[in-house]
């Protein structure tokens, strides 16, 4: 007997001008200095292979320059920008209300001026610290102030947000959030205490050390406060795809979300356990304690199931989706899927990916496995399938309905849309493949592999596999500027663009238990209680910090 669908939430939604404009305008930001990375992403592949393009870029001097650049672009801007414009529309249509507009602007440009001050120091040169600064690495203090910007960007989108749910609510006392409105907040009051770290470290030690007001710093306390917010800042980037995959991708793909609770169960486990995990990026740090790297190794495993339950989650979906289309038998339904549509191949894509990126997660998460992929390939490798493509082509496949959704026009060029889909998830696997294996046989990361004075013949194909990976990644990206412009301007006008919205098979109950799933502060409660067992022995132990490293410029 088919179960009845009794939650429907696609009501009628529409934005003033204005506040689509600054909606679409992050984006834009993001697509702009994604493709100022995604040329030095080509040129870090292609060194693999003993392929020197860099000199060709003014202002990219240096391998390391330009891995910088890469990373920060792509990492921090490119992710921040397009979750401050999406999870704001996605929070907007839940409630079916306007955004704050004047914290709307303010993030808008908070976020610019941020990120002129550190490209600004990048290309400059005197930023070449890579993606996770460590000092005694030293940057000019423009690029510190420029990342303490980009984060304050984001806590005022998260005012936002919470300004937007507190009005919904006085004007519907006692009623359950939306679903999709839950899960967007969510997303933001998990990144609201994991920011917290790099905040106190960029804002409390980096910044006024790169201003000269001490001279030494203290380098385990600063990777402290940097893994800190450096592992849940993942799930910063993960969790906007996860938005669109719960409460977007199963009306693209003309199924049904099974749970609205599970759902918000899921979310609130990330709050909770995406924290108090950062030691299992130090497992080679020592100074910190064994008990300390087992604790959060074992939490580490721990922020692995809501994942699990994502995938099963997700899969029921897509199946639903599928057999109503014609699927039959164990697996056909997936090929019945409307992989014609762009916006969702593109995140059908991103989850093949990620279901090896998970994987392979699991091995760095191990501390006796960490110590063989450590400081290797193997780590980019795993990374490129995680946030380089469940993130990345996420975040193209919303940006083929977004854009056009915030232009009111339609997508221009849905083939070559649905060609770069598929050039990036052959080239990803690809490149991901030849940096795996050459992790495994020693190849060094952040390492310019063409100038080192050692080598080994079993990093030759390694190299090539990247090289080859990351021409079919940068062609596509360069498919994906192109339809987007091509969207903005040449896309026929379309006076009711979809918006996809699910609906939930199960609806979120009036009376019962998981009405405490709504009272968020109950959770952060919970959350900060186990930040202090897992963080407080080492701070408890370590203080006061050790000034005693000098800066150093060495790039």
């Amino acid at each position: 007997m088919s179960t009845p669908v009794v939650h429907v939430t696609n009501e009628a939604f529409s934005l003033s001008a204005s506040q689509r404009g600054l909606i679409r305008w992050n984006l834009y930001i993001g697509f702009i200095v994604f493709a100022v990375a995604v040329i030095n992403g080509l040129g870090q592949a292609l060194q693999y292979a003993d392929i020197n393009i860099l000199q060709y870029f003014p202002g990219m001097d240096t391998y390391y320059q330009g891995l910088t650049v890469h990373g920060v672009f792509n990492a921090i801007v490119l992710t921040f920008a397009f979750a401050n414009g999406f999870v704001a529309l996605a929070t907007a249509r839940a409630l079916n209300r306007p955004l704050h507009h004047g914290l709307l602007h303010s993030a808008f440009w908070v976020l610019l001026v941020g990120t002129i001050l550190a490209a600004s120091a990048m290309f400059s040169g005197e930023a070449s610290v890579l993606y996770t600064f460590y000092p005694p690495l030293q940057a000019h203090w423009a690029y510190y102030l420029g990342l303490a910007l980009l984060v304050v960007s984001t806590w005022l989108t998260s005012i936002n947000l919470f300004v937007t749910l507190r009005d919904w609510k006085r004007e519907h006392p006692g009623r359950r959030i939306p679903l999709l409105a839950h899960i967007s907040v969510c997303t933001y009051v998990m990144w609201d205490i994991a920011s917290l770290g790099i905040a106190i470290e960029v804002v409390g030690l980096l910044l006024p050390w790169s201003l000269g007001l001490f001279k030494n710093i203290d380098p385990l306390l600063s990777r402290t406060l940097f893994w800190f917010t450096g592992h849940p800042i993942v799930y910063f980037w993960l969790l906007p795809a996860y938005v669109s995959w719960y409460c977007m991708v199963p009306k693209q793909a003309e199924g049904k979300l099974y749970s609205d609770s599970i759902t918000r169960v899921v979310f609130l486990m990330f709050i909770v356990l995406s924290i108090p995990v950062g030691f299992h990026h130090q497992f080679s740090d020592p100074g910190v304690g064994s008990k300390m790297k087992a604790v959060h190794a074992v939490l580490t495993f721990g922020v692995f199931f809501p994942s699990l339950v994502t995938a099963f989650s997700i899969m029921a979906a897509l199946e639903l989706g599928g057999r109503r289309r014609g699927g039959k038998g164990l697996i056909s339904w997936f090929f019945k899927l409307p992989w014609g549509n762009p916006a969702l191949a593109a995140q059908l894509q991103a989850m093949l990916v990620f279901l090896l990126g998970g994987i392979t997660g699991l091995i760095n998460a191990s501390y006796n496995l960490n110590q063989m992929v450590h400081n290797t390939t193997f780590v980019p490798g795993h990374f490129h399938m995680t946030v380089g493509t469940a993130v990345a082509l996420s975040i193209i496949g919303i940006s083929y309905w977004a854009i056009p959704w915030l232009k009111g026009r339609m997508l221009w060029g849905r083939k070559l849309a649905l060609f770069q889909g598929w050039a990036y998830f052959i080239g990803v696997l690809i490149f991901a493949r030849g940096m795996i294996s050459g992790g495994l046989e020693g190849m060094p990361r952040r390492t310019a592999i063409m100038q080192a004075p050692y080598d080994k013949p079993t990093w030759d194909l390694a190299g090539i596999l990247i090289a080859v990976g990351g021409v079919l990644m940068f062609i596509s990206a360069i498919c994906f500027l192109i339809v987007i412009v091509g969207t903005i301007f040449a896309g026929k006008r379309d006076q009711n663009p979809e918006f996809p919205y699910t609906e939930t098979i199960q609806a979120p109950s009036e009376t019962g238990w998981d009405r405490h799933l709504d009272k968020f502060w109950h959770w952060v409660v919970f959350t900060i209680i186990l930040i202090l067992i897992a963080y407080g022995p080492f701070f408890l132990q370590y203080l006061p910090a050790r000034f005693l490293s000098p800066g150093y410029e060495i790039f």
